[in-house]
């Protein structure tokens, strides 16, 4: 496995691939992997095989983060992710700093930016307005670096997967995207690097997320009519919230297809929730 930080050498790389055939997998990551990101680099493994080339780069991309969130203090380890990588069979683990990504030079400042401005309205757009610009603008700028023909993305982050779709088809990058299973711990949680914020009663009442996923299914599912967004989403909430530290930011039913959200809910619909738990904010989703 190798280790590359400089933007220059990773193209390089890159063209040598696809002058000589090679096919490439990409993760693209912000670190601190677990089982979940592990699953994503088997996937691209299985679709490259063993003649391709597998690439996960690990960069904590600033620009997705507004000034009051947690930048500074998101969870790094990155001699544990390179272990991780090793055991997994990446090939290369592309760690660029933010002057290889962001350049800042007199005269010569950052300033183009990639936005999408359909899917990217609702839920964690509204929420963090800024935050998709940022990723579109990473996701761009690594594909333009790493020269994919393949990249995975996790099911966790359903509207971010979606975005990424509607980017690369839209810009005509040659990308196929794969959308990878949610991974989730024995209780429902889905795994997060951000898990790692919370003490372990937090921890546990984090669960509540995938209760609220399963009670909205059920409740769906037993129903001949289709169910008010409204009630439903009273009822997930008072369910969520009668833990602690458990605070919802919101919950939302929407068609999975245009991300235009649902008056009435019934099976096919999908639900994405973001959940404070103590001060660490959770995501998840799921179709009902």
């Amino acid at each position: 496995m190798r280790v590359v930080t400089s933007v220059a050498a990773m193209q390089r790389l890159a063209m040598e691939w696809n002058q000589s055939g090679s096919p490439v997998g990409f993760v693209p990551t912000m670190g601190y992997l677990h089982a979940g990101h592990v699953s994503l680099v088997r996937k691209a493994r299985e679709r490259v095989g063993k003649r391709g080339v597998v690439v996960v780069s690990i960069f904590v991309n600033p620009t997705q983060f507004a000034p009051t969130e947690d930048l500074a203090s998101y969870p790094r380890d990155l001699q544990r992710d390179k272990k991780l990588c090793r055991g997994a069979g990446v090939d290369i683990v592309f760690v660029p700093g933010n002057p290889q990504m962001y350049p800042a030079k007199p005269g010569a400042n950052f300033s183009t930016y990639v936005v999408e401005d359909a899917l990217s309205r609702g839920m964690e757009g509204l929420s963090r307005p800024t935050h998709f610009r940022g990723v579109a603008t990473v996701v761009a700028k690594l594909f333009n670096i790493v020269r994919p023909d393949i990249a995975v993305f996790g099911a966790k982050d359903f509207q971010q997967a979606a975005i990424v779709k509607r980017m690369t088809r839209d810009l005509n990058f040659p990308v196929s995207i794969i959308v990878a299973p949610t991974v989730r711990e024995p209780d429902g949680l889905a795994l997060s690097s951000r898990n790692k914020y919370l003490s372990a009663d937090e921890r546990a009442q984090a669960a509540a997320l995938w209760q609220a996923i399963r009670q909205a299914r059920q409740t769906v599912r037993a129903s001949t009519q289709p169910i008010p967004a409204s009630r439903l989403n009273s009822e997930l909430k008072w369910l969520i919230e009668t833990r602690p530290a458990a605070r919802v930011d919101y919950i939302e039913f929407f068609d999975p297809d245009t991300f235009q959200p649902l008056a009435k809910v019934e099976r096919g619909a999908h639900i994405a929730l973001a959940v404070f738990v103590g001060k660490t904010r959770l995501i998840d989703n799921g179709r009902i």
